[in-house]
């Protein structure tokens, strides 16, 4: 595959333009985070209220990314993601043209749906590319695109600070912001006119039933009733630290709350209705249709500690660096930014990895311990420490935890083909939720070394023991190294084997 990389026809069209796609949806879920301290100045905004601003960036992305995954399995990508990035623009101008920090607040959440736009492409990827190259594929896809987030820190203060002159002299934080909504609804236009759901002659599998995620037996049920919890409860989270600095009230929190319960059983029904008939015992799967939701429990906890991990320790690396050894902001934040960098090479190492070594199980356990590990180290950087050892340090860990995102969408797409997307929109949603638990965790530490120390502990014993359940309960998924996807290959065999295909018929 990787001699054909750079070539722009057929399936790597495919994948170029769903990486750029994916590139601008993180350009515009990240576009806050270079103006922080210009908005804050502009609205005169405290630091809570800044704060919250961000905890919204990524507030309905849980939510939206489990959507997102049930209406791609029914309507295909093309469709979905070309109305996602043209919807950006809405909310992209809303918050550019924002003269309170109300509308603020309510353009943030609407913009945080944007960042779902993630599982889209993994299934438009694994359609295109057979399993045996659907790491390195999905790697590509996710690590490309994860870099929006470093081009949105390095394009939009440039385009700022060149408008100027349309603000007065100030910093043009909102035509910077504008022009990245902007450019993704023009690009969904693109998009949509450039894509295939699938390769030529093949069929788009979506499943039997919408709603909910169809399995395939009454264990797995239960266990997605289970999962389901995490993903409101975190909700629920968001909702509590949005009260502690004053924007609900305890009765306004009350209500989100009993809202939360009511989406969890609406959740619950239309899993439910997906499922009766497999639940009353009309329904039986045959077995080779089956397949097992606890593999899907045990990506989404892979998810959690590498995605939600990453998530969570790009947010304070910065700080990090500048108190231990006593930077200036503009050198910690450089040094910081070389962890976001390694997107670009690590999880598609870590899919290249899971497609050459010839199990994915063990390249996931692997990955996952060494990020432990590594986080266990970081744990005990101190002021004592040469500094370069210290960045090394960073940038080992930094691979690790990435290319075991890409090891975790190496598997994904090969659990179950017509339930991809929902699938991959559950375990996206997981890593949302451990960036928000980790966050949380360390808001309530001490200052300084010691509350350092205690969170990259936290993130390092968290890894371990989602190590050890890979490395008991993970199972290798069917045709991990296949030529042709799951309900691809008997079409396949007619075409390439016209005989056997005309003795059927008899």
């Amino acid at each position: 595959m990787l001699k054909n990389l750079f070539s722009f026809s057929d399936r790597y069209r495919i994948l170029h333009l769903t990486w750029f796609a994916f590139f601008l949806s993180f350009v515009v879920w990240f576009n806050f985070a270079p103006f922080q301290t210009a908005i804050k100045e502009a609205f005169s905004l405290s630091e809570g209220q800044v704060r919250t601003i961000a905890i919204c960036n990524v507030a309905l992305t849980v939510p939206a990314r489990i959507i997102i995954g049930m209406v791609l399995d029914k309507y295909g990508p093309r469709i979905t993601y070309s109305i996602l990035l043209m919807y950006a623009a809405i909310p992209c101008l809303a918050f550019a043209f924002a003269q309170n920090f109300s509308q603020l607040i309510i353009s943030r959440l609407a913009l945080s749906i944007v960042g779902a736009g993630f599982v889209i492409g993994i299934r438009m990827v694994a359609e295109w590319f057979p399993p045996k190259e659907i790491g390195i594929a999905e790697g590509i896809y996710g690590g490309w695109g994860n870099f929006g987030s470093a081009g949105a820190a390095f394009t939009l203060p440039s385009i700022a600070a060149l408008t100027a002159f349309f603000a007065a002299g100030q910093l043009n934080w909102r035509l910077a912001i504008a022009l990245t909504g902007i450019i993704a609804a023009i690009y969904g236009v693109i998009y949509f006119f450039n894509v295939q759901d699938t390769p030529p002659g093949k069929v788009y599998q979506r499943p039997s039933r919408h709603g909910g995620i169809e399995v395939t037996s009454k264990k797995s049920f239960w266990l997605l009733m289970l999962t389901n919890i995490p993903l409101v409860g975190i909700l629920a989270l968001l909702a509590w630290r949005i009260s502690q600095i004053g924007l609900l009230s305890p009765t306004q929190l009350f209500i989100v709350y009993l809202l939360l319960i009511g989406l969890y059983l609406f959740q619950a029904y239309k899993c439910w209705n997906v499922n009766q008939d497999l639940m009353i015992g009309k329904k039986q799967y045959a077995p080779k249709d089956r397949y097992e939701f606890s593999q899907v429990a045990i990506l989404e906890l892979t998810y959690f500690v590498n995605f939600g991990s990453e998530l969570a320790v790009v947010s304070m690396l910065p700080a990090f660096f500048e108190s231990t050894f006593t930077l200036s902001k503009v050198l910690a934040g450089m040094i910081a930014a070389s962890y976001a960098f390694m997107n670009l090479f690590a999880r598609p190492g870590g899919g290249w990895v899971s497609d050459t070594v010839g199990s994915r199980k063990w390249t996931m356990t692997i990955l996952t311990g060494g990020m432990g590990i590594a986080y266990l180290l970081m744990s005990g950087v101190s002021s004592n420490w040469w500094l370069p050892i210290a960045i090394m340090l960073t940038m080992a860990c930094s691979f690790f935890v990435q290319a075991g995102e890409g090891s975790t969408f190496a598997i994904v797409p090969l659990v179950k083909r017509r339930v991809t997307g929902q699938i991959a929109g559950n375990v996206g949603a997981y890593g949302n939720v451990g960036a928000v638990a980790y966050l949380t965790l360390y808001s309530f530490l001490p200052p300084g070394d010691i509350g350092n120390q205690i969170f990259f502990q936290t993130l390092g014993v968290t890894a371990l023991i989602v190590t050890f359940l890979c490395a008991f309960l993970l199972k290798e998924p069917k045709g991990s190294f296949a030529e042709h996807h799951e309900g691809d290959e008997p079409e396949l065999a007619a075409e390439n084997f016209p005989v056997f295909a005309e003795e059927k018929k008899y």
